[in-house]
């Protein structure tokens, strides 16, 4: 009974954002025992912040902040935003859509901890945060090319790092591989023993 009474609390709410905040609320789902709230980039500051202050919500704490990059779509980037209301003992997701020319605005005035939730985003997707008052890289080097989240980056990266002894300097090359593909032949470990174990048998070639 107490999940079926945090669903309606939560069912509530959701009714409740989607009446006050029209202006920002483009759809909400609620599934799955969690509720989602997609908004318009542009109204993030202002939702947020609503989120955070008003009686009925009180989420003041902001989880975490991430991505998703969706390539095939017009609006390529989905940032999602997670907050916790502790006086409510309920959760809520945030989704906004973005084109891959779109600038986000930060949320740093209602949430100063999204300072390095945004810096990952930025270094992770190259999705830009206006307002943001130190928008560099975080995980990676500052010449880093590339950002390793997107779907189109290569996973062996443009570069590698490695110490030149002669130099005394960590140098940065292109990638080189030692071969143009890999291939894998998946047989058993045991190919080649004098007892093979039902189901390690090689398969015949057609």
């Amino acid at each position: 009974m107490a999940g079926a009474g945090m669903d309606t609390g939560l069912e509530d709410l959701r009714e409740l954002i989607g009446a006050r905040r029209k202006d920002a609320v483009v759809a909400s789902e609620f599934s799955n025992g969690e509720l989602t709230v997609f908004v318009a980039p542009g109204a993030l500051p202002d939702f947020v912040e609503f989120l955070r202050s008003d009686p009925s919500c009180r989420f003041t704490t902001l989880i975490d902040i991430t991505a998703v990059d969706w390539p095939d779509r017009e609006r390529r980037f989905e940032l999602v935003y997670h907050f916790l209301s502790m006086a409510l003992n309920a959760r809520i997701r945030v989704k906004a859509a973005l084109r891959e020319d779109e600038i986000a605005p930060s949320i740093i005035e209602a949430f100063p901890s999204a300072n390095w939730y945004e810096r990952e985003v930025f270094d992770m997707y190259g999705i830009l945060f206006s307002g943001h008052p130190d928008l560099r890289r975080i995980l990676t080097d500052y010449g880093f090319r590339g950002h390793p989240l997107r779907k189109d980056f290569p996973t062996t990266g443009y570069v590698e790092v490695r110490y030149d002894e002669e130099a005394k300097r960590v140098v940065y090359e292109p990638v080189k591989l030692t071969q143009e593909y890999r291939m894998f032949d998946f047989m058993s470990p045991w190919e080649g023993a004098e007892y093979i174990l039902p189901g390690d048998e090689k398969k015949a070639a057609p």
